[in-house]
């Protein structure tokens, strides 16, 4: 009877431990997430089903054993209606119980959207979207719904001013109106920065307008340290009422980006935003100013300067003069030296 006991425990035993190796061998020995991928980050669509899950994670062979990862799926409560959404980053060597974990609870990757110098709504549309798990046509939608624009203080011409060029990091499946409440977020905390608002106060301008005629400088020159001088320039014309008369608006109005040059079809096109033929600033801004160009215009050289003109010597600087005597002087010098260049 002892004997017949001690076996049935001894069997039992066997049967336990082999049970165990074999949970172990299934369940957490086995890698699901192999080392040597080319990426180790996975995107789960915004409604994602179960199975459709399952189908992109074998797609990146990310589960080296779909009826493990079913079983697990099933027992850790990981398979729900839709799907987590997100941008996942994994790391090699996880077992399935760690892959589970992760995509069901574990922290997002986030990604940089990086905003640099789009000249239109639309090119910041399609440049977010690059990014983001919206297409361009969601993000585009928002940003052109007047009522909406409306409800957080813009038109469709002063829109870009909201937009501080710089790199923001964001879940990847943001949606459209959390990423404009966050820029809203950003273009305060900006504003709110370095007396920012005081200085555009003094100029007796709004930050839309200290915007667009940042965006001026920004498309006339790319030499920083002359920013302050130039801006100094139109806020000097604008004092006086003298047309900015600035190429880059012409440009934008024609909407012909890549000139090699200005000519008569640029300034003589009939358009709020043609400051050759019309006083004060465009109706908003002609592309993303940069920091720099926001900054040169709040802090901009107090000087006589009403006239600049290319050097035209390969330098990408400018002469500027007080007078238009002065300035034609300036221009024959800028002719000279482009004969002189071959390019004239």
């Amino acid at each position: 009877m002892k004997r017949a006991v001690k076996t049935t425990l001894l069997l039992l035993t066997v049967a336990i431990i082999g049970t165990g190796l074999y949970l172990y061998n299934a369940f957490l020995a086995k890698v699901a997430v192999p080392e040597g991928l080319d990426s180790y980050i996975v995107k789960i669509p915004t409604s994602s089903t179960f199975e459709e899950v399952v189908a992109l994670l074998e797609a990146h062979d990310f589960i080296q054993d779909e009826q493990v990862f079913r079983v697990l799926a099933d027992r850790m409560a990981y398979e729900r209606d839709p799907m987590r959404p997100g941008r996942f980053e994994l790391q090699p060597g996880w077992n399935h119980i760690e892959l589970i974990r992760h995509l069901r609870n574990g922290p997002q990757a986030p990604v940089n959207v990086v905003l640099h110098n789009e000249r239109l709504i639309e090119e910041v549309a399609g440049k977010v979207a690059g990014f983001l798990e919206q297409d361009s046509l969601a993000f585009l939608n928002l940003m052109q719904n007047e009522v909406y624009l409306d409800s957080i203080g813009y038109t469709p011409e002063t829109l870009m001013s909201l937009f501080i060029p710089n790199t923001y990091e964001f879940y990847w499946n943001t949606r459209p109106a959390a990423f404009m409440a966050r820029m809203i977020k950003e273009h305060d905390r900006f504003w709110n920065q370095q007396d920012r608002r005081a200085k555009a106060a003094k100029k007796e301008m709004t930050p839309a307008e200290v915007y667009t005629l940042a965006s001026i400088v920004e498309r006339e020159t790319l030499v920083g340290s002359e920013k302050p001088r130039m801006a100094g320039v139109y806020l000097n014309r604008l004092r006086i009422g003298m047309p900015l008369q600035a190429d880059p608006t012409a440009v934008f109005a024609r909407r012909d980006f890549s000139t090699p040059r200005v000519t008569d079809y640029h300034t003589k096109f009939d358009s709020p935003y043609n400051t050759y033929m019309y006083a004060g600033l465009p109706p908003g801004p002609i592309s993303m100013a940069s920091i720099s160009s926001i900054d040169a215009v709040l802090n901009a050289e107090d000087h006589e300067y009403l006239y600049f003109c290319a050097k035209g010597d390969g330098s990408g600087l400018h002469s500027f003069a007080r007078t238009l005597s002065a300035h034609n002087r300036n221009a024959a010098i800028y002719r000279a030296n482009l004969r002189e260049r071959g390019l004239r």
